[in-house]
């Protein structure tokens, strides 16, 4: 079994050219240096230092060790400074899901600005609307919206959500708009991957079943309907806020809106969290927010 305090005492005091100086960089006693070399010399069986009272001088044996164990322990201090630098700098691949209308929108532009800051880093986007499980396809980061279930994930908020009920204004000039959730099933409801509505009835999160002509995955087709007149939809803010103010789309049922949901961005739960995740989750997060 190698003692490398005895390997790395013997390889200073023969670069420092005394035990004294060699006590000094390593922060111990001459004394204590002394036994670590002389321990290492009846470890190995054979001398490694002549000792006078005026200098040190290598034997035969002890040149060749030397020269092994310092390039051994300049490997060493390289390993050190690279570990360093991996700890401070954003480094390797990030991997990185989100869903596809909102990370087009958002996400895309911040990761850009984030690789323009670390050209050393690559990226990996992956926009899709599955519900991605990113520890076993190998993601860094997950971007997800709504409300989060009970997970092993760490999650971050990054910004509020709103879902709002929406109809067109030709829509409304054919139909009444709705007061109550009872109300909808008088209504053309616009489906898009699941089969209800999200809602708050009296503070308490509830899935409303809703009904019609139209169902498909896609955000951006569920608005293009909505703005026909086609019927009314569910979404969220990000699609509908700019034709709400312009009155191309009218909101319903704002009292139902849910006040719980969110986008966070989520991670995997390290003990050691790599700097390209550590410094991109704090970037999403600040800038965000703004």
């Amino acid at each position: 079994m190698q003692h490398w305090d005895r390997i790395e005492a013997f390889v200073e005091v023969v670069r420092l050219g005394s035990f004294a100086d060699a006590a000094r960089h390593l922060g111990v006693s001459s004394s204590h240096v002394s036994r670590l070399v002389a321990r290492l010399e009846t470890q190995l069986g054979t001398q490694l230092l002549y000792r006078t009272t005026r200098r040190l001088k290598l034997t035969d044996a002890g040149a060749v060790y030397f020269e092994h164990c310092g390039q051994l322990f300049d490997g060493f201090q390289e390993a050190l400074a690279a570990i360093s630098d991996y700890q401070q700098q954003p480094t390797g691949v990030l991997k990185l899901t989100c869903a596809t209308t909102f990370g087009d929108r958002y996400i895309a532009p911040l990761v850009n600005d984030f690789l323009a800051r670390h050209p050393q880093l690559s990226v990996n986007l992956d926009f899709t609307n599955r519900r991605v499980d990113i520890i076993d396809e190998g993601f860094d980061v997950a971007i997800r919206t709504g409300a989060l279930p009970d997970s092993s994930l760490i999650a971050r908020k990054l910004c509020p959500r709103r879902e709002y009920i929406v109809g067109s204004a030709d829509y409304f000039q054919r139909h009444a708009r709705p007061h109550t959730l009872s109300e909808l099933s008088g209504h053309n409801c616009l489906l898009g991957s699941a089969e209800h509505w999200a809602v708050d009835v009296n503070g308490q999160h509830r899935h409303w079943k809703v009904s019609g002509n139209w169902k498909g995955n896609s955000g951006m087709a569920l608005l293009d309907a909505a703005r026909k007149g086609v019927g009314l939809v569910q979404l969220p803010d990000y699609y509908v806020e700019e034709d709400l103010e312009s009155g191309r789309l009218v909101s319903v049922l704002d009292q139902y809106a849910c006040t719980h949901t969110a986008v966070w961005v989520v991670y995997p739960r390290h003990r050691h969290l790599s700097p390209k995740v550590r410094q991109f989750v704090d970037f999403l997060v600040e800038n965000m927010a703004r």
